[in-house]
This record gives structure tokens, C-alpha cells and sequence, in this order.
């Protein structure tokens, strides 16, 4: 691939997930779906080496302008 991160794809992917559960199994599979999503996130980020939270958080809202 050309560098980009796959993150919008995977978004889509989970998104869709999400849509599913709820759709098809109720609100009960849609919380398992959404907290396995959660857990299988931070545990390829401390696969990666990267489990610091807040670098996570903050680099969320670098792009935010202050009023």
C-alpha cells in the first residue's frame, strides 16, 4: 500500500459489525460486539508497543482550534 492507514476501512468494518449485532441479535450482542471491538483495539496497541492511553486521546484533538 501506498503508507495511509487503514483506519477508515476498519471503522467502516466495525461500524457495520455493530449494525449487524444490534440489528440481529439485539442490544446484548451489540455491547459484546462493542466491547470485544474495544478490548481487540488495545490489545493490538500493546502488541504494537504502544499502550499509552492519553497519546491516544490526544492526538485526537490536536487538530482542534481553540475559541
Amino acid at each position: 500500500m501506498d503508507g495511509k492507514p487503514l483506519w477508515p476501512l476498519a471503522g467502516l468494518s466495525f461500524g457495520v459489525a455493530l449494525g449487524f449485532a444490534g440489528a440481529f441479535g439485539g442490544f446484548g450482542a451489540f455491547f459484546i460486539v462493542l466491547f470485544l471491538g474495544a478490548l481487540g483495539f488495545l490489545g493490538g496497541r500493546a502488541i504494537e508497543g504502544n499502550r499509552d492511553l492519553r497519546q491516544l486521546f490526544t492526538s485526537m484533538n490536536t487538530g482542534r482550534r481553540s475559541r
